[in-house]
């Protein structure tokens, strides 16, 4: 056998190990995996080079055929099937795919339902003004070149980027036994992270979050949680949850609605909402009658329509469950540096950017220094010339040869060759004065360029300060909004952080619809006023309860089955003043069947001294008294808890918190009240009965209680169903045993009808009133004058066509000026008659 044909015998366990570790470094290096300093895969480079310096394909120059730019990209740099050059370059374009696409694409370029894009012969494709920047100062010498795969036209390994495009835009890619996985961010908080960078190298990713809050996904949506987030910024790699961005709407028929807008990145529309559509048909996903896609060229909108009965909120938290709603974005930082793949967290890609910019900042300046010096060179030529130019001419008119001039030229005053050459061949018309100014101011600005690049070059900190004077421009260019929201999860934020303390006003309706409204939406008006309407009930409803609190506030709800529940008052829904309000079982568990009676308002439910020395003191409607220490309730639960044990056919009326040295005082409908003190009842257990507060007669009930502080100098103030009321004074009640009938409060006529509000009040109240038709009054308790007990007193408000009181809460007084008065009231009201103008307003 020849020498040639000599067979070679090898272990066939190192060659399989040899050849695939070839493989997997050529995947790695050559086609999966960023560079860090571009942020692009090799394909993604070699498409915008070649549109850039092959096919001059620029944002300002028309657009060209896709077949044309991928075969260009195929036959020149990227030996590799066309689709993998044309869905590159489609991705580029898409603007759901990229945060900042880098290619202007013209026809069907796919959508974010999946839809694919039409064939490379349809469509056409340019550069994006922002891929300019991408592409800046190529032709500088600012970036290594290297051949292309058969050693025929160089090609870049990097590109000179003036946008941090790894960070903006993010990357995907699996190579062999590792993927990278980046999600985009907001190009103005990556350049103030950058900036903040350059200013102090040391700075750490603790600092950087100032600036880059998250990343911000080009389809919007809404990133929940922050710990995954921060964990991806400190070490490279974390969970990123997405979230669909939507709104709770009304169809016309009433019926609630969910219209999500924004998607989370990377789901495919068509195929979500397909998969919603099977969840309910197979049951799975509860309480939604049907969905559509509404999504147009405005934007996206998809509804889901819900059932009567549905709870909204429940179900939204069932698709973010169940359904791509919600998703998950895993960061896994890897990129190439130096050719070799390692994780990277926040600061280390916004190092390896910056360091890659000096590079570019510093070889451009050579290269402009050594085209300067060299244009200059030639100028001092010429201005040579131009002041010898008789001999100049004298001396090339005698020579045989322009060699020979050249020579001469150089020997005579001492030129290099490139002086000579360019004297020889200078025109005629460089001899006009006008020409010689040219020449000279030329060389002068010349000069200063030259020394301008010499004191860059001299100058590491005017290098960072021209590298962050660029990245500025290209934030003015190009900056934007934030699309994507950072919403925290509840674990790791105090909601309270995000509301002011702001004083609402808490309505509760008869069939049990809550909301809260700003306080500064009621107005004062003088009493008798008809009032303005509070609320939109239904014509068998009418508003109930109305308590005044503050945002930051804990409200503990007491139902009449005895049972208490928490809520912070920001998560009571809001409403406007003429708005029903949601219905208070979508708020809180209670029963169906069961209905709130009273509220407390409580600030510091976790401070051991307060909650060991208030009270919560309860009434029932048969008479029935109990007190508990505020402690007892401090543990929220979200099913509420037993507050007190209730007798068949009784229910609880009131509940309010004490400090355990309260006047305590009872009001029965038919007119009797009983004062007593509130330390002749002993506090018991969270689930015992209570004991006897006032002795009722039967067909009578507890209307209501009051607990005055004795620090607190408080009236008395009774209204009757009728609209007649009076304030008396606290000391006109005389203290009797606790359980007794009780004094007469007001005297009950067929006038005044039933007494319906016991309220203890002062100087600094305002007394809201609201009737069962829904119309509320605001009025100054100073306009109700002082009466004796046993009077029926003045008339408070005017009811119309047979209306009555509903509700009564004294709340603070308004800084608001009175409503103009109208015209005065002539009806005698009897002792205690009204005598102050009356206002009817609408």
């Amino acid at each position: 056998m020849s020498e040639e044909g000599k067979i070679i015998k090898i272990n066939i366990e190192e060659e399989m190990k040899t050849a695939y570790i070839d493989y997997s470094m050529s995947v790695i290096v050559s086609r999966a995996l960023p560079d860090v300093r571009d942020g692009l895969k090799p394909v993604h480079r070699r498409i915008l080079y070649d549109m850039s310096n092959e096919l001059n394909l620029y944002s300002d120059k028309p657009h060209r055929k896709s077949a044309r730019i991928v075969g260009d990209v195929l036959g020149k740099f990227h030996p590799h099937g066309d689709s993998s050059v044309y869905d590159a370059m489609v991705r580029m374009a898409q603007e759901w795919s990229m945060r900042y696409p880098l290619v202007d694409g013209q026809g069907n370029f796919g959508s974010v339902d999946g839809d694919s894009p039409a064939a490379m012969r349809y469509t056409e494709a340019r550069m994006k003004k922002i891929a300019d920047e991408v592409m800046a100062d190529i032709e500088k010498d600012t970036v290594d070149f290297t051949l292309n795969f058969d050693d025929t036209i160089p090609e870049p390994t990097v590109l000179p980027t003036k946008i941090p495009l790894l960070l903006v835009n993010g990357t995907s890619g699996i190579a062999v036994g590792m993927a990278t996985n980046m999600p985009p961010h907001n190009l103005s908080e990556v350049v103030d992270a950058t900036c903040a960078y350059i200013d102090n190298p040391e700075i750490e990713v603790a600092d950087l979050l100032k600036y880059v809050k998250a990343p911000d996904f080009p389809t919007g949506g809404i990133i929940y949680g922050y710990e995954g987030v921060r964990e991806a910024f400190e070490t490279g790699r974390g969970r990123v949850v997405i979230r669909a961005k939507s709104e709770i709407e009304h169809t016309h028929s009433g019926r609630e609605c969910i219209v999500i807008t924004e998607i989370p990145y990377m789901v495919n529309k068509a195929e979500m909402i397909k998969k919603i559509a099977d969840l309910i048909n197979e049951k799975k996903i509860e309480g939604i009658s049907y969905i559509n896609d509404e999504s147009d060229r405005s934007g996206m909108r998809i509804v889901v329509i819900l059932k009567q009965d549905a709870v909204a909120s429940v179900v939204l938290n069932t698709l973010y469950k169940y359904t791509q709603l919600q998703s998950v974005f895993p960061v896994n930082n890897i990129a190439l540096v130096d050719g070799r793949p390692v994780m990277l967290n926040l600061r280390d890609l916004i190092h390896h950017f910056v360091r890659h910019r000096h590079d570019v900042v510093v070889r451009r300046t050579r290269y402009d220094l050594a085209q300067a010096e060299k244009r200059a060179h030639i100028l001092q030529g010429l201005l040579i010339a131009l002041d010898h130019i008789d001999e100049i001419i004298s001396i090339i008119r005698g020579s045989d040869t322009p060699d020979i001039a050249k020579a001469s030229l150089m020997e005579r005053f001492g030129l290099s060759e490139a002086q000579a050459s360019a004297i020889i061949e200078m025109r005629l018309r460089a001899l006009t004065g006008l020409e010689r100014h040219k020449i000279q101011d030329e060389y002068d600005a010349l000069c200063k360029m030259i020394e301008y690049y010499n004191e860059v070059l001299a100058s590491e900190p005017l290098q960072m300060k021209i590298i962050k004077d660029e990245l500025l421009e290209m934030k003015e260019k190009y900056g934007d909004e934030r699309k994507t929201e950072v919403v925290f999860s509840a674990e790791e934020f105090n909601p309270e952080d995000f509301y002011a303390d702001d004083e609402m006003v808490i309505t509760i309706s008869h069939m049990g619809y809550i909301k809260r409204t700003p306080l500064a939406e009621y107005r004062t008006q003088n009493r008798g006023g008809v009032g303005v309407k509070g609320s939109a009930t239904r014509d068998e409803d009418f508003i109930e309860h109305i308590y005044v609190t503050t945002m930051h506030n804990t409200m503990l709800f007491f139902t009449e089955k005895g049972r208490c529940y928490w809520l912070k008052v920001y998560a009571i829904p809001e409403g406007t003043r003429a708005s029903k309000g949601r219905a208070i079982q979508n708020v809180i568990q209670i029963e169906p069947d069961d209905k709130v009676r009273a509220y407390i308002n409580v600030r510091r439910l976790d401070d051991k001294e307060y909650v060991d020395n208030n009270y919560i003191v309860m009434c029932t409607k048969e008479g029935v008294i109990k007190k508990t220490k505020l402690e007892a309730y401090s543990r929220p639960r979200q099913n509420g808890v037993n507050a007190i044990t209730i007798k068949e056919g009784d229910e609880l009326i009131d509940a309010a918190l004490t400090s355990g040295h309260a006047e305590i005082l009872i009001a029965a409908r038919e007119g009797k009240a009983i004062r007593f003190p509130e330390n002749t009842v002993r506090a018991i257990g969270r689930t015992g009965a209570g004991v006897k507060g006032i002795s009722i007669e039967e067909g009578d009930e507890v209307i209501g209680m009051v607990c005055v502080e004795p620090e607190n100098k408080k009236d008395i103030l009774v209204l009757s169903e009728n609209g007649y009321g009076k304030r008396t004074d606290l000391d006109d009640y005389r203290i009797t045993n606790r359980g007794g009938k009780g004094v007469k409060t007001i005297q009950i006529t067929e006038k005044t009808g039933k007494l319906i509000s016991i309220q203890a009040v002062d100087d600094e109240n305002d007394l809201m009133i609201i009737n069962r038709s829904g119309i509320t009054i605001r009025t100054a308790v100073t306009d109700i004058r002082l009466a004796g007990r046993a009077t029926q007193g003045v008339k408070v408000i005017n009811l119309r066509n047979g209306d009555q009181i509903a509700s009564v809460m004294a709340v603070p007084k308004s800084e608001e000026p009175e409503e103009a008065p109208a015209a005065e009231t002539t009806e005698n009201q009897g002792e205690g008659a009204a005598s102050a103008p009356e206002t009817a307003q609408e």
